[in-house]
């Protein structure tokens, strides 16, 4: 057994039991991180709200975990592990009750932030632990990578899983199903965990809590305004128009606060090395690109008519690119592999998808063409998502390397939200731009248009429909394969545009001059994720 340098479990629980319950204590969080997306339809329809209210929801839960991220290690001095892991486990389980219990969304909102919080410590605490078990670089790489793979693998996990619970319950049995998921971790870090601390109980005075209200109000206006910029017209609305207001006025005070305090939030000395600014904007770009992918599931339900159980099958692929991407960037980042050669292969894999998918895109097709380019998106995501974090981390010195890895999870954060805003905007231009287009071109004199309107009445006819009915509904059938077309046409075009948006990427990399400057490791024993 491995010598123990830190006394937080007791003797009796090995080594290799305690690695595993302290990487399950970060599974329920990051199930029910994305848990809301795993079904939206249905998740909207169990809340009476709108499919952005729920997107919304998950914007929340992840401004919260990135909000609270820097004033979490005040609590970690404050309490004792084993005090601070079965209070935030407690409260957790309570905030999922609540989720259970509850139908309205306007008090599920700030719920899910809660639960961003608390996922925050209950991971930030769990990693760190793992970290001082692991006296090898080796070891916190892997463990690292571990983390990762099982957050990039949520969100096809979770459609794998719940498919079939929704199915054939209510949405919420899904947070019941993760309140039981947290219980047995609880059990056994009440009896293994000693009340062991490393230093004195420091007190929870001049917690920088006015950074983390400025922080985290921003967060929100942020997701706010990506998530309902489209539904209101953008800055015509002054919903928008204030929280953009906001943004600005709350984000100068925030800039000047850190400058002027002697412990900032996050250190803006970060942004002074350009190799961390070029890992943010891979960053963002691969995050941008990543949930692009949500098109071809809702391709799938609405011009294939698959259903959920089978969508989620289909993802299974996807799902195995994303272990094997991060399984070989693990073995890359180990062998101390140049980062080019790991972000090439990964930007390259996102180029091949989105161009396969230019083609592929059609009003029918056979779900088996879409096996192997599921695969290869989720292989690229997998090759970049943790050598870019640890590159960004590795880009600045180890003392503020805590700043860097609450940056890197901000522009996560931003990612996922522009992300969002790109596809609801172009969604709306580009179906408008291709219906109007197909009005300009097709009349009621138009011999394919006469033959189709012609076909479908007498089909409707011999079913025994009423003619004048009949001659309505062949041209509602017209206007329904105009609108299939129109989905279509925007999926192409957007993924047009990551084409490009990859093949820049690509460039930057292969051209940039000073990527290699940076070795590729873990500095530091005590780093929590980004």
């Amino acid at each position: 057994m491995a010598k123990r340098q830190m006394p937080y479990f007791k003797k009796w629980a090995p080594e290799w039991l305690v690695k595993i319950i302290l990487f399950s204590m970060t599974l329920p969080g990051i199930i029910i991180f994305f848990l809301p997306l795993a079904n939206i339809n249905a998740a909207a329809g169990y809340y009476g709200s709108e499919p952005a209210d729920i997107q919304f929801s998950v914007a929340l839960f992840y401004a919260g975990y990135v909000g609270f991220y820097s004033l979490e290690r005040r609590f970690f001095s404050f309490l004792a592990a084993k005090e601070y892991f079965l209070l935030f486990t407690t409260l957790q389980i309570l905030a999922c009750l609540l989720c259970y219990s509850t139908r309205e969304i306007y008090i599920l909102f700030p719920v899910r932030f809660m639960q961003g919080m608390l996922f925050a410590g209950n991971v930030n605490l769990s990693l760190t632990l793992i970290f001082t078990r692991l006296s090898s670089e080796r070891g916190r790489e892997i463990s690292f990578s571990v983390f990762f793979g099982i957050l990039i693998c949520a969100l096809p996990f979770n459609n794998l899983i719940t498919a079939d619970l929704i199915d054939s319950y209510n949405f919420n049995i899904v947070y019941k199903t993760a309140i039981f998921s947290y219980l047995p971790g609880l059990i056994f870090l009440t009896l293994a965990m000693s009340n062991y601390r490393t230093h004195a109980r420091f007190h929870l005075y001049k917690l920088d809590w006015q950074s983390f209200g400025l922080f985290s109000t921003m967060l929100v206006l942020i997701g706010y305004i990506t998530i309902f910029g489209q539904e209101y017209y953008w800055l015509e609305d002054n919903r928008i128009l204030g929280s953009v207001i906001g943004i600005i006025v709350l984000g100068g005070i925030s800039v000047f606060r850190q400058q002027a305090i002697k412990r900032p939030y996050i250190d803006l000395r970060v942004f002074r090395y350009r190799n961390f600014k070029v890992g943010l904007l891979i960053l963002f770009v691969m995050y941008i690109c990543r949930f692009a992918s949500g098109i071809v599931n809702t391709y799938f339900a609405s011009e294939l008519h698959l259903d959920p159980f089978h969508i989620s099958y289909i993802n299974i692929f996807n799902l195995t690119g994303l272990v094997m991407g991060v399984i070989i960037a693990c073995c890359m980042v180990l062998q101390k592999k140049n980062i080019r050669y790991i972000w090439g292969p990964g930007f390259l894999m996102l180029l091949i998808f989105h161009a396969v998918m230019y083609y592929s895109f059609d009003v029918q097709a056979d779900e088996f063409n879409y096996y192997i380019p599921l695969f290869i998106q989720g292989l690229g995501v997998g090759l970049i998502m943790v050598p870019t974090i640890i590159f960004i981390i590795s880009s600045v010195p180890a003392a503020i390397g805590p700043s860097a890895a609450a940056t890197a999870l901000a522009i996560r954060y931003l990612g996922f939200c522009i992300s969002i805003a790109l596809i609801n905007f172009f969604e709306l231009f580009e179906k408008s731009r291709h219906y109007n287009a197909f009005q300009d071109h097709l009349s009621a004199v138009d011999p394919e248009v006469k033959s189709f309107l012609h076909q479908q009445t007498a089909k409707l006819i011999a079913r025994g429909m009423p003619e004048d009915k009949a001659v309505k509904a062949a041209n509602k059938l017209l206007i329904g394969r105009m609108n299939v077309q129109d989905h279509v046409r925007f999926a192409m075009d957007y993924y047009e545009m990551m084409v490009w948006l990859l093949a820049a990427s690509l460039l930057l990399i292969f051209l940039f001059p000073y990527l290699n400057r940076t070795a590729l490791y873990l500095k530091s024993r005590r780093l929590s994720p980004a």
